[in-house]
């Protein structure tokens, strides 16, 4: 399982709770097609945070760099109804920063892995 994790901040007009509706529509749409394993949001309690952590957290999770792969060819491919959901999702986010975890220790046991 690997675990795309999104540090996400609202634009100032957006609305938390119409943001949270809007990811439960979109990515519910992506688990329920089998794009994505699952997902959940979360929001940062009290305010309570030290400096670059963000107000949103949104965690997806895919089987592996295949099922990530598939997933964006699949979201490229642009169908109306998945266009519209992820513009509603998508038009409230200000900023985000993203990165891709991997459970730890790992099969692999390997730290960096490259062609050169």
């Amino acid at each position: 399982m690997n675990l795309y994790h999104c540090m996400i901040e609202l634009k100032q007009d957006a609305k938390a709770l119409a943001f949270s509706a809007a990811a439960e529509a979109w990515l519910s749409r992506l688990q329920s097609r089998g794009i994505i394993v699952g997902w959940r949001l979360l929001r940062r309690k009290f305010g309570l945070a030290s400096g670059p952590h963000t107000d949103f957290l949104l965690e997806i999770e895919v089987e592996g760099l295949s099922q990530l792969d598939s997933a964006f060819r699949a979201l490229a491919s642009g169908e109306d109804d998945d266009e519209r959901r992820y513009n509603q999702f998508h038009q409230m986010i200000g900023r985000a920063e993203v990165g891709l975890y991997r459970p730890y220790p790992d099969p692999s046991q390997r730290e960096r892995i490259a062609f050169i």
